[in-house]
């Protein structure tokens, strides 16, 4: 496979799943912003969102105003100048996928396509009603883009949209825990209060892992034991170590059909002994804030790692 094709179809694998995540971003952030906690609350829940995708304040900086429902959402979904936006992912995702045609099956085209299809040329979320319709419309077609994938025949082109995927979705799931650890809950409000709680319950939600929790620890919501499902519970695939471990598989399948392996093997392979040798005790110990601020920038190095080895344009 040309290496230019092997860095589209990888770049579609990131777009769509980052367009998944952004999608389901929006589904929760509206969820909990329509319970009734007071405008410092809702403000500040807005706020974490933009945060998540890198377009909010940092922690301990002011946000600029403006967190509204309507300007977020509208950030988040449609602004072209977001290239973090819904929109902005599915564009990309469509413009790799045509340069890619040929390696693509034609269902796996048609759910791309579908996708870009759902935003059109939409400008406003409009009101609450018209953007879940639209979020609706988005998962649906996500969910066709995961069964097409799902269909495809096992070559090149799968395994490196699903390494992409996999890359994609540990940097989404470390991103999320640290905004709400650092962003979401505003002062005055009580850790381990009302508010806590559904913000708790928001970010499972986010991540599709409400069962998920109630299965693994048959108990009531507690903050660390959430941290621990994001980190650690690798049978959760948007999991951080579930997303580790695919990475590592993922490379090792590449690497056995086209004989490169290298410095990205040996990155993922090294970070995930990490993960598999540390438990959330020691994390809180060392802080978890450096832990996934350290967990991202080694990402970003596999990535970089990955184009190198596979000689991406």
């Amino acid at each position: 496979m040309l290496s230019r094709t092997a860095a589209n179809l990888y770049w579609i694998g990131r777009y769509m799943e980052r367009a998944e995540f952004t999608t389901r971003l929006i589904e929760a952030t509206l969820r909990l912003s329509s319970l009734s906690y007071g405008a410092d609350a809702a403000s500040a829940t807005w706020e974490s969102a933009l945060a998540v995708v890198g377009r909010g304040p940092a922690p301990g900086q002011t946000a600029a105003p403006g967190a509204t429902a309507f300007n977020v959402c509208r950030t988040l979904a449609l602004d072209l100048d977001n290239p973090n936006s819904i929109r902005s992912c599915l564009s990309r995702a469509r413009d790799n996928a045509r340069s890619a045609r040929n390696a693509l099956s034609s269902e796996v085209w048609q759910a791309i396509n579908r996708a870009w299809l759902d935003v059109g040329d939409r400008t406003s979320p409009g009101s609450v009603q018209h953007t879940l319709a639209l979020i609706d419309s988005l998962k649906a077609s996500s969910r066709g883009f995961e069964g097409a994938l799902a269909r495809m025949l096992r070559h090149e082109g799968f395994w490196f949209m699903r390494l992409g995927s996999a890359v994609e979705r540990g940097d989404n799931s470390a991103r999320l825990l640290d905004v709400k650890y650092y962003l979401l809950l505003p002062k005055g409000q009580k850790v381990g209060g009302v508010l806590d709680r559904d913000q708790w319950t928001a970010i499972l939600h986010t991540v599709s892992a409400r069962n998920a929790y109630r299965l693994f620890y048959r108990d009531t919501l507690k903050p660390w034991l959430v941290a621990d499902l994001l980190l650690f519970r690798s049978e959760l695939p948007r999991s951080v170590a579930g997303a580790s471990a695919e990475v590592v598989d993922l490379l090792a399948e590449i690497g056995g059909r086209t004989g490169r392996q290298g410095e990205a093997d040996r990155l993922a392979r090294l970070r995930h002994s990490r993960l598999t040798d540390t438990n959330i005790d020691e994390v809180f110990r060392s802080g978890l804030h450096e832990f996934l601020k350290d967990y991202v920038a080694e990402n970003a190095r596999i990535d970089a790692a990955i184009s190198q080895q596979f000689r991406f344009p």
